[in-house]
């Protein structure tokens, strides 16, 4: 199956980013556009899932944007790279968690690529480098078309995460490429695009 490829190379509002996703979500819905893996940036913004609480904003004096993905409270901001899908599992199997599985597969096969050994965590979604978080997951499904998607912390300011507890996780760190191995990739996306799509249509 074909899945549109889009990738952002300027910094996309978070507001502006989910107006194209939940277009591309009604589209899809109804046969009238294609799925799409969209790989971009945002600038520094603080999100909310469904789940989220109150408790986990630590600087009450940042702006909060509530979202529909599932999860709790994180962070977007430059140099960590975002990864939007949407994509219709009425043609795949209808499993949230086999799609999942499939993300995080996708993550870490990616972070292999830098000699990273990631792990997913039974209790805690995302992905792991040993105790510390190197990528988050968030989706949400509407007649079963998958959308929002994961963050992969690649050369990042973590320090901004100290503003609230990411995640709703206490006590656990983030990392990224960049902290792990003291590198700054570049020129990846397409690869990190084709990993995906490979992965995607197998599910």
């Amino acid at each position: 199956m074909s899945i549109e490829i889009k990738i952002s190379k300027k910094l996309v509002s978070y507001k502006k980013a989910m107006l194209f996703l939940n277009k591309r979500v009604e589209e899809v819905k109804i046969d009238r556009n294609k799925e799409i893996i969209w790989i971009l940036e945002h600038p520094r913004t603080y999100t909310a899932g469904v789940s989220f609480n109150k408790d986990e904003i630590l600087d009450k004096k940042i702006e909060v944007i509530k979202t529909n993905r599932g999860g709790k409270i994180t962070l977007h901001n430059p140099n960590q790279k975002i990864i939007y899908f949407v994509i219709n599992l009425n043609k795949r199997k209808k499993d949230i968690r086999k799609f999942i599985n499939c993300i995080e597969k996708s993550i870490i096969e990616f972070l292999r690529i830098y000699k990273i050994k990631a792990k997913k965590d039974k209790k805690n979604i995302g992905i792991w480098v040993k105790n510390k978080k190197i990528a988050a997951i968030g989706l949400r499904v509407s007649r079963w078309v998958a959308y929002h998607g994961c963050s992969i912390n690649i050369a990042n300011n973590l320090n901004q995460y100290l503003k609230i507890i990411p995640c709703g996780l206490n006590n656990k760190e983030m990392t990224s490429i960049a902290e792990e191995k003291k590198i700054k990739p570049n020129n990846y996306e397409k690869k990190l695009a084709s990993i995906f799509v490979k992965n995607i249509n197998n599910i």
